[in-house]
């Protein structure tokens, strides 16, 4: 297939990856990349704040999972790594404000050290207890909440692992799926007698399989990895044609056709969605209908960014801050990225999200109206003297992080199952197995060899 046209269907992180793996790996074919939309990046996004390139999606990766780095560095872009300063993150609650504790997993603690304060006196005995409780006996996945509850009492849920994980999936932890979004915790399960026994061989196993690694945790992009899109296009040299909606996609003897909209159609040898779960079950509803009912099982939840620029002020807030529903706030947490990235100095830049899944009332209110209320959230809890900004920026994002539900991984496997029909057909994207950067070009990766 060196000499193939590829159609990518999607031009987010994931898409033109695809694009840039199959270029790379098949240097006389053709790529194609069809985005229904009127900009390239998909959730990479950066404006220009107060004189910098500042992202309103993603801001940071890990520095210790390869492929994010790997993919920046293959890009030329290794001059513009950027170590974060500090990753030290406090969480806001009624009580006050305490650093996030260390040695838990994704706020799930391995022992009850270092907990008070952030857990009353009652949730520390309560993990304290959790090991005299009766052997843990899972049958299949459970939700992050129901397991965490039973065994550590609510307060572990509500103000360590709400703030975490709300962060990363804009979702609940009473709706989430152990498996998939804890996958070290889950895999350590069944042999374990503990909650807290698990959370501990969890955390060493990733110890061990990082080797202890020196360095940085967090690095980031000095334009911005928001910028990463352009950069992908360019070392792809793939033909990117937006507002081109795909309406349906048919196998034919030689290959595939994609209709798009407004009447044209393009042929295919092989073909990558990498599009969010509701569309894509559109596209597969004659090629591979068994696909259908799982992703449509897969649902998304909106959320809103604000940046904001304030004139330059000292805060005593580390990287910023984590800030579960118990506060009673709007926000849900604050990044200060003057603190956190040393590029980013002069006028204190921050951000601030709204959003979770099922709760977006905020959402419905006017742009001005959402970020005026943002900032003085923000403002205040930052306690701010000099508390009017100098710009903001508003993002919204529709549906724009998929939730991964109790028994996404057996969701997952029968969308592969279905597709691995299709020969020349790959799906991929953030709706599967990870949602951050590593994970999204790990799956494109996945995608583009599985059509050899």
């Amino acid at each position: 297939m060196s000499t193939c046209r590829l159609v990518v269907v999607g031009a987010g992180i994931t898409g033109l990856t695809a694009a840039w793996e199959w270029r790379r790996t098949h240097p006389d074919g053709a790529v194609v990349v069809l985005e229904a939309g009127d900009r390239i990046g998909g959730k990479l996004n950066r404006v220009e704040l107060a004189g910098r390139w500042y992202d309103t999606g993603p801001e940071a990766v890990l520095a210790r999972v390869p492929e994010a780095v790997e993919l920046i560095e293959a890009l030329g872009l290794a001059d513009q790594l950027v170590p974060a300063r500090t990753t030290q993150a406090s969480i806001e609650l009624p009580e006050g404000r305490f650093p996030l504790p260390a040695g838990t997993l994704q706020g799930v603690p391995t022992s009850a050290d270092g907990l008070d304060g952030v857990l009353t006196p009652a949730g520390v005995a309560r993990v304290r207890a959790e090991a005299d409780l009766p052997p843990l006996q899972l049958d299949g996945d459970v939700s992050v909440g129901g397991l965490l509850r039973e065994r550590l009492g609510d307060e572990v849920v509500d103000r360590l692992v709400e703030p975490l994980l709300g962060g990363v999936y804009a979702g609940r932890p009473d709706d989430l799926s152990l498996a998939a979004t804890m996958p070290a915790l889950a895999a350590q399960l069944p042999a374990a007698t503990s909650l807290l026994g698990a959370a501990l061989a969890a955390r060493d196993a990733g110890a061990r399989s990082r080797g202890d690694a020196d360095g940085p945790v967090f690095v980031t992009v000095r334009e911005g990895i928001g910028s990463l899109p352009a950069a992908l296009v360019q070392a792809s040299g793939a033909d990117v044609r937006l507002c081109t909606r795909v309406t349906a996609l048919r196998r034919t003897a030689g290959g595939f056709e994609l209709d798009v909209a407004g009447g044209a159609t393009l042929t295919a040898d092989a073909v990558v969605l990498a599009t969010p779960a509701g569309p894509t079950a559109e596209l597969l509803a004659d090629l591979a209908p068994d696909a259908v009912e799982p992703l449509h099982g897969i649902p998304y939840a909106s959320m809103a960014v604000v940046a904001m620029a304030f004139p330059e002020q000292p805060v005593a807030a580390g990287s910023g801050l984590l800030v579960p529903p118990v506060t009673g706030r709007l926000v849900k947490g604050v990044t200060v990225s003057s603190s956190k990235w040393p590029h980013l100095d002069g006028a204190l830049r921050v951000r601030s999200s709204v959003g979770r899944f099922g709760d977006d009332a905020a959402l419905h209110r006017p742009d001005d109206e959402l970020t005026a209320a943002v900032v003085a959230d923000v403002a205040d809890l930052l306690q701010l003297e000099r508390a009017e900004p100098v710009q903001t920026e508003l993002v919204r994002w529709t549906d724009g992080l998929p939730q991964y539900l109790v028994g996404h991984p057996q969701r997952v496997a029968a969308i592969r199952s279905a597709v691995a029909e299709v020969p020349g057909l790959a799906v991929a994207g953030a709706a599967y197995q990870g949602v951050g950067l590593p994970a999204c070009i790990r799956d494109a990766r996945r995608a583009t060899q599985s059509l050899d």
